[in-house]
This record gives C-alpha cells, structure tokens and sequence, in this order.
C-alpha cells in the first residue's frame, strides 16, 4: 500500500478466507526516499514522467516484499495485493489512476498479484473509493455497534457500522492530512506537523473553519469520493506557520464531525487509523468536535500502521474468490461488484 500521503510503501501479511476469517501477521513500513518522494508528487493528476515514475514505484514494491521476506523467511505467501498510488481520482468523469505495474510487479517477485482494484467500481457507475470498508466489517464482527472507523490518511474517509452485516456505509469525509502536511512543506519543508507541535502553538481561524465547511461536498448524500487535491483550491492564505497549521487541523477534525448527518445512527464510538491518529492535535480536536469517544484502531487490538495494506491483502482474496469489493452503500454502483486483475506469476526478473 502507497497512500496518499507518499510516505512510503506498507507490507503486511494476513491469512484469510476473504469473508469472516481474519489472522494479521508481521507488518512494516519502508518510507520512500526524499528525492522520490518529490517525483511522485510530480506526477500527481499525471503529470510529469508518468511511465518512468510507475516502473521505479512498481521496483520499490518488489524491494519492499524481498524485504518482508527476508525478514520473515517462514513465511508462506500465496498472493500478493498491490495497490499501487492513485495519482488522479475523478469518478464523475470515470476515471481513477493508480500507478503500479501488477505485470512487472509479479514477475520481479514471482508470485502472483491482484492489483487494479478500483477501475472496474468506477466504470460500474460506482465512486472506487474507500475499498476498506468490507474488511473493516470483518474486523468489527465482534465489536459493539454502531462504530465508525475513521482513516486519516491524506484524505480522510469513514466507514460507518451496524448491527446487522447489511448495516454499512462508507465516504470520505473531507481532507485527511493532505492539506496540513502541504502547508507545513511549503513553510518549512519538513513532511508533516510532527506530534502536531505547530497546531498545539497556534490559534486556529474558526471563520475559515466554517467557510471550508460550507462547500457543497460536505452537504452531498454519500457515497462520495474525493481526490487528494480537490480542496487544495480552499487552502488558507495569509496566515502564520501556527496559525495555518491549527486551522488545517480543526478543518480535518470538523469535516469528519460533519460526516455524522448522514449516519443512520450516530457512532457509540470512533476508531481511528492513519498518520493523523499520530498527531496529538487532530486526536484532540476530533474528541472534541464528535461527542462520542474517540480511540486509536489499536484499542480494538488491530495494527494501525498496518491495516490499509491488510485491507488489500483481504480483497486480494475476496478477488481470487470471486467476491465483492465494494457494495451499493461503500462507492454507490448499483449492486455488489467484483474487482482486481490477477496477474500469475511467470520467470522471474534480475532486479
């Protein structure tokens, strides 16, 4: 898993049927390099060298499985999920772009792969976003309900759970940590607002807060999707670092308080995962802003870091399987809809 934040690339193994049965194995993260990081931010909405770009990410994922391996060498893996990084996400327009080369991925490593897991929820009408939920329905089985499981990666998006295994709905809610880790780059270079340290000094502009809320997105019945930079349009100017950075803080917290209008029945509880559950300050203003506890993933004993790249592990396997990936309440297609390519492995490859 690559996500949108471009951090870097997470490996995790599960074993699983593709329906209830969920083990999580070891897990890791390996962070891009700085020098890629920045060519794959230039080829966000598809720009720049494209092909170029695909093929080193695609050889940083057959590193990063080498890795895993050799780190685990017990380890029996059947199937690989790659999900690759979506570049371009535009689902009224049909179009979703994840760049990954399931073909080369497979035979650098020589096993076999599903990738592609989005294109076919987008031309069924659906919005290919968020493909977790199913395997967070798996995770909560045991949970008390209604929960809502929230991912702040650079975008955020919810999964909102019932009682019944039909009681599911799924969205994004707004930015996740896209916008925060922008202002902080653009003023200071580094990554991201580390333990939140900038917003906790600062003072956040409700009227901004309240003037980003006021976008149509956050009225529009789900499900909904949203590309990283669909607000970026919205960013704040004129504001100090501190300042800036509480802002885009309160603006990720309260997008997701506003999330709740269109829950059949509010949440007992919020179980966050993503880079924002690292951040202090986010953490803070979502307990505030959501009147209902607000816990890491962790306090359900599942692996935080981990759990997007467990997620297409599983629908790797619901793929072989001939099962769902997504449902009419998760991206909005018109009934369950299949999803992934498998690419079988062949030769393989000198890295």
């Amino acid at each position: 898993m690559s996500g949108t934040s471009c951090d870097g690339i997470d490996v995790a193994v599960i074993e699983t049927d593709g329906r209830d049965r969920v083990r999580p194995g070891p897990a890791l993260t390996i962070p891009y390099r700085d020098e890629f990081r920045e060519r794959l931010r230039g080829a966000l909405g598809g720009n720049g060298p494209v092909e170029a770009v695909e093929e080193e990410l695609t050889r940083l994922h057959a590193e990063a499985v080498l890795h895993f391996r050799q780190e685990h060498p017990g380890r029996e893996i059947d199937i690989v999920g790659f999900h690759g990084h979506t570049i371009l996400h535009r689902p009224r327009e049909g179009r979703t772009w994840q760049l990954g080369d399931g073909a080369l991925l497979s035979r650098l490593t020589g096993l076999d792969v599903v990738a592609d897991f989005r294109s076919a929820d987008v031309r069924a009408g659906g919005e290919g976003a968020p493909l977790a939920p199913l395997f967070h329905r798996a995770l909560a089985a045991t949970l008390i309900k209604p929960v809502a499981v929230l991912n702040l990666g650079g975008v955020g998006n919810v999964t909102w759970l019932g009682e019944r295994e039909e009681d599911i709905l799924a969205f994004d809610t707004g930015p996740g940590n896209a916008l925060l880790d922008d202002w902080v780059r653009a003023h200071t270079g580094e990554g991201a607002d580390w333990e939140g340290a900038l917003a906790l000094r600062g003072t956040p502009r409700d009227d901004l807060v309240k003037a980003f809320l006021a976008s149509p997105y956050f009225s529009r019945k789900p499900p909904k999707s949203l590309d990283r930079d669909d607000f970026r349009h919205l960013m704040p100017e004129g504001l100090f670092l501190e300042e800036g950075a509480a802002t885009l803080t309160q603006i990720t917290a309260a997008a997701a308080a506003a999330a709740r209008r269109h829950f059949p029945r509010p949440a007992r509880e919020w179980l966050v995962c993503g880079g924002g559950c690292r951040n202090p300050a986010l953490m803070a203003a979502l307990a505030r802003r959501l009147e209902a506890p607000v816990k890491t993933v962790e306090a359900a004993g599942w692996d935080g870091d981990a759990l997007e790249a467990q997620a297409f592990a599983y629908l790797a396997v619901r793929s072989l399987e001939g099962l769902p990936l997504s449902l009419p309440s998760t991206t909005g297609v018109a009934r369950p809809t299949l999803g992934g390519s498998l690419f079988k492995a062949s030769a393989r490859l000198s890295q």
